[in-house]
């Protein structure tokens, strides 16, 4: 907050999945019932609000809740003395890591949260362990609902419903007549199309010169787009999106579940996703009526098999410095590497997406400049030393934690003495055997409340100080990697990148004239690997 100036509150809205739910059973607006209720409740406060963020999409973790992220940087700003919301819970019920951002948010900027039931003033140590308290409870809670809610798709997919939000192309999602979910109806000239398609893929077209030929994943993509028939959301068919319609079951009758699961994997401290392909997925046949054949289907996957057999293999050495490192600014697609051929000399890097129009550069070009923006970091890092008693956020979450360990497992060894006192009492007959047992379940109570909250401390702990590591490393592996990189291989030189540097976006709007091929007419923009 400004000096001087009055405090300021505002207020968070998010919808839950029960509430979702219960707007689907006609209960009303969600949103707009929270928010007349803040209003009430700062109106009886006497503490104006001056703006409301209101989550509209769904997300269970901060990276997909844009109006929370926007909040949090207001909060970590100080522009706010408070931020009214229904329930804690409603601010994050996402993993620890989620969880740990939001409490440290309201910890340092000094930003109370004001619910119906309680204040929490983050300046006060028990209201802050109340406050993470509630933000793991809730994290048990999501994990129940989840697993109820899978037990419930799973179901479904079994008695042939369709429980994908979005139909596949050719369909509609209609509701189940008599009964709940969801099934499929024909949307009759989408269908016509994938009817096309699965044609063409298996049985060919005839040319204009009377020959036949089969068509593969783009050869149906472009004579699609020279017939005027669009895809629902792009303004052009892409090989993807052929190849994902060809290997859908929807199409011949059948649902599946599980097909794009969700795979999470940490690499340098860092949790990372991604939906892979699972051929193990449920299959189950579908109430919905098939656009083509089960028979044609299975031509479609025979043909698909036969073409990987005669694929000639790549080199397995990696030949691409920068794999997995560049994203195209202007597409969000991962760059990719052309190899030198009659026209260039050199391998060059491009966005694979023929509609973007981001121009390629060469990869030595990239490469030099990625070296020059390390080599001036390094420079300013070792001109501005930090001072001896520089504490960074990482450094203060660890002595906070372990401040909060200590605190806990004192609280707790405490706990077990009262425990054992109540069996001395009950001895000494002082305690009848119902107020010992009274007595006794709500000590445990509380000392496995507390012991959960111990464990989540340590695990909280064990990353941070992994980040510690990660960040003290992070100036030897650059210097490791100036030293080094200029005489490795490409798959070397891209493990050395990887270590220090977490994503590259790459921008190109024109291209070099002649002769002007070492000129860095492109924007890089690199992300480190700093957890600060």
């Amino acid at each position: 907050m400004k000096q001087n100036q009055p405090p300021q509150y505002c207020a968070y809205l998010r919808k839950s999945r029960a509430d979702r739910d219960a707007e689907l059973r006609g209960e009303g607006d969600t949103l707009a019932r929270h928010k007349r209720l803040l209003a009430e409740l700062s109106a009886k406060m006497k503490l104006p609000i001056r703006k409301f963020y209101a989550e509209v999409v769904s997300g269970d973790t901060i990276a997909d809740r844009p109006v929370m992220q926007e909040l949090l940087r207001d909060v970590e700003a100080g522009l706010w003395a408070g931020v009214f919301v229904v329930e804690v819970e409603r601010l994050a019920r996402g993993n620890t890591r989620d969880q740990g951002i939001v409490s440290d948010h309201f910890k340092y900027s000094g930003t109370k949260i004001i619910t119906p039931i309680k204040t929490y003033d983050p300046e006060n140590e028990f209201d802050e362990e109340y406050f993470e308290f509630g933000l793991f409870m809730a994290r048990r809670e999501y994990k129940t609902i989840n697993r109820r809610l899978q037990r419930g798709r799973i179901a479904s997919v079994k008695e042939g419903k369709y429980i994908s939000s979005t139909a596949p192309y050719g369909y509609k999602r209609v509701r189940v007549q008599d009964g709940k979910g969801y099934t499929l109806e024909f949307e009759e000239k989408e269908a016509e199309a994938v009817r096309m398609v699965f044609d063409w893929y298996c049985n060919g077209v005839i040319l204009e010169d009377g020959s036949h030929v089969r068509l593969g994943a783009d050869g149906i993509a472009r004579r699609l787009d020279s017939l005027g028939i669009r895809p629902r959301i792009s303004s052009h068919w892409s090989r993807a999106t052929i190849r994902d319609m060809l290997q859908n079951p929807t199409y011949c009758g059948d649902v599946r579940f599980g097909y794009r699961a969700c795979v999470k994997d940490i690499r340098d401290s860092r949790v990372t996703q991604s939906r892979r392909t699972n051929e193990n997925c449920q299959f189950n046949p579908g109430i919905h009526p098939a656009i083509i054949s089960r028979e044609l289907f299975q031509r479609a996957q025979e043909i698909k098999t036969e073409n990987r057999k005669y694929t000639v293999p790549s080199p397995t050495a990696l030949q691409n410095p920068l794999s997995g490192l560049i994203y195209c600014k202007k597409c969000g697609s991962m760059m990719t590497r052309l190899a030198p051929n009659s026209r260039n000399r050199y391998a060059t890097l491009k966005c694979p997406n023929k509609y973007c129009g981001n121009v390629s550069s060469p990869i030595f070009l990239i490469e030099e400049q990625i070296i020059s923006f390390l080599e001036e970091w390094l420079e300013d890092y070792q001109v501005v030393p930090q001072p001896s008693d520089y504490s960074s956020p990482v450094d203060r979450e660890i002595e906070r934690l372990e401040a909060s360990i200590n605190s806990t497992d004192a609280e707790l060894a405490k706990l077990h003495g009262q425990l054992d006192r109540t069996f001395s009492l009950l001895e000494q007959g002082i305690y009848t055997p119902e107020i010992f047992q009274k007595r006794q379940h709500s000590l445990n109570h509380e000392i496995e409340g507390l012991t959960q909250l111990s464990e989540k401390y340590k695990i909280e702990l064990e990353k941070y100080e992994e980040l510690k590591y990660s960040d003290e490393q992070f100036v030897p592996r650059i210097i490791r990697l100036l030293e080094v990189y200029p005489s490795s291989g490409p798959a070397a030189k891209n493990e050395l990148l990887k270590e220090v540097i977490d994503r590259i976006e790459y921008l190109k709007e024109q291209p070099n004239r002649r002769g002007g091929l070492n000129n860095a007419s492109f924007e890089l923009t690199i992300h480190p690997k700093l957890s600060h």
